[in-house]
């Protein structure tokens, strides 16, 4: 599970983008030299501030939420991937914990560091840090314990009670990622089968839910190419619907032929054009 969070990386410094006619003194110049989103200067300062949010995203909180993950999902992972550290015994209960700990507090510490740093009244990015390794642990801990579908549905189900176009879009997206999240539920199939977890391919079998993942994914991306092309952007659409023919390549010869065998195989050689999409 990959886990990130929304950092405020371009509030760090002032705003310095300029908008309008070319630059023509040279302090104009300077200020057209920043980054087109408009709050980061390549300076050390602002690197290193990059840096620190890479750090706290990347190896701590994600780190944080893999540990957590493969620590609570130990009993399945026996089943399914017996070669893991943990189930495998490579690492101790105690250094899985001091592991968790280190991690967490280590990514909150960067939070509030970089909350100082850009001198917010709010330390807005510690709470985002924090409300995010939450969902972390509902994701992978009991008694909740619900994965990432039920995260999903949760968010979508919230967006589609108004009726902004954007708040429809956000919906799509979320069934996309809900399809995505089934392809790697069928590698752990005999672990949620004998624990009694209701996985999606548990739950409908493995014929069923392999369409449910490409249509999930594919319907979600072709309409949102529909969408591009209905508002004028034909050159996004068609960027789009490039990255989907590839992804319909593998999806038909890997996971529609043999979902359980070609998992790990067809995440490896798809996911770069999903990744893309989003």
């Amino acid at each position: 599970m990959i886990w990130s969070v929304q950092t405020q990386l371009f509030s760090f410094t002032e705003k310095t983008t300029t908008l309008g006619p070319s630059p023509s003194s040279d302090n104009e110049r300077e200020r057209g030299n920043k980054c087109p989103l408009g709050n980061f200067s390549w300076n050390i300062e602002d690197v290193t501030k990059s840096v620190v949010c890479i750090l706290m995203s990347g190896p701590f909180l994600t780190g944080y939420t893999q540990t957590l993950n493969d620590w609570y999902d130990r009993e399945i992972d026996a089943i399914n991937e017996p070669y893991r550290p943990i189930p495998a015994g490579a690492i101790s209960e105690n250094e899985v914990i001091i592991q968790i700990w280190l991690l967490l507090l280590g990514g909150l510490c960067l939070g509030y560091l970089l909350d100082v740093w850009a001198a917010h009244e709010f330390p807005i990015i510690l709470y985002l840090a924090v409300g995010g390794s939450l969902i972390s642990y509902i994701y992978s801990a009991p008694p909740l314990k619900v994965g990432w579908p039920s995260i999903i549905w949760y968010i979508n189900s919230r967006y589609h009670r108004t009726h902004s176009l954007v708040q429809y879009c956000w919906g799509a997206l979320c069934s996309e990622t809900l399809g995505i999240a089934i392809v790697n539920d069928f590698k752990s199939i005999e672990g949620d089968r004998a624990k009694g977890l209701q996985s999606v391919p548990v739950t409908f079998g493995i014929d069923t839910a392999k369409w449910i993942s490409v249509g999930a994914i594919d319907v979600t991306q072709i309409s949102i190419a529909g969408y591009l092309l209905g508002v004028g952007k034909p050159y996004h659409a068609l960027s789009l619907l490039a990255l989907i023919i590839p992804q319909a390549f593998f999806q038909f010869n890997y996971l529609l032929k043999d979902p359980v065998k070609n998992d790990v195989k067809y995440q490896k050689k798809c996911v770069r054009y999903t990744d893309q999409y989003k």
